[in-house]
């Protein structure tokens, strides 16, 4: 299968759980010609400014011009990342973010947790590249009024698929497949 050609190097920036073999941000890494990740963390997993750090390694490493995937945490990741880096990207697509004000299932850090680890304030200013924000209307982790007002904040498009969840293998999805046309769109 031929891989999908973009003039910028996609960097995927996953969330809290990491890289899930079946998450459609890993089966779409393996579709793209030109595509890094940002790895894992081996300590402080939860410590947001060790996460930023991560994506500012990464993109250091990409000559040229680069899109952000990012879904869940991975979202709230790039907004803290933009608010402390400076390095032009051509775009972002931004699926799922969570809403930090939110109750989270029991399985999940809570907010305290997450506050204490630097994830809280999150950045409400512009982010200073073309931004799609890919929202759920029936997302556990966010509501989609939250959603839409981290668009609006962001300055960026948002995008309403519908009941979907959390976009993840745990609400049905493994191959995302508009998320290919939606880096194209940013590729241009």
């Amino acid at each position: 299968m031929d891989k999908l050609q973009t003039a910028a190097t996609v960097l995927i920036v996953p969330g809290l759980r990491e890289h899930v073999a079946e998450h459609w941000q890993t089966l779409l890494a393996a579709r793209l010609g030109k595509v890094r990740s940002v790895p894992p963390l081996e300590t402080d997993k939860l410590d947001c400014m060790a996460r930023v750090r991560a994506i500012q390694h990464e993109i250091e490493q990409i000559d040229g011009p680069v899109i952000l995937v990012a879904h869940s945490a991975g979202v709230l990741m790039v907004a803290h990342w933009a608010a402390h880096y400076s390095r032009p990207v051509k775009g972002a697509l931004l699926a799922a973010p969570p809403d930090l004000d939110a109750i989270w299932p029991a399985n999940y850090p809570s907010s305290e947790t997450l506050k204490h680890q630097g994830w809280n304030p999150l950045p409400q200013g512009p982010l200073p590249f073309p931004s799609i924000v890919a929202g759920s209307t029936n997302d556990h982790l966010a509501s989609f009024c939250a959603v839409t007002r981290m668009a609006q904040n962001w300055g960026a498009e948002l995008l309403d698929l519908g009941d979907v969840g959390h976009l993840n293998p745990a609400a049905g999805f493994g191959p995302w497949q508009q998320a290919e046309a939606l880096i194209l769109q940013l590729d241009r």
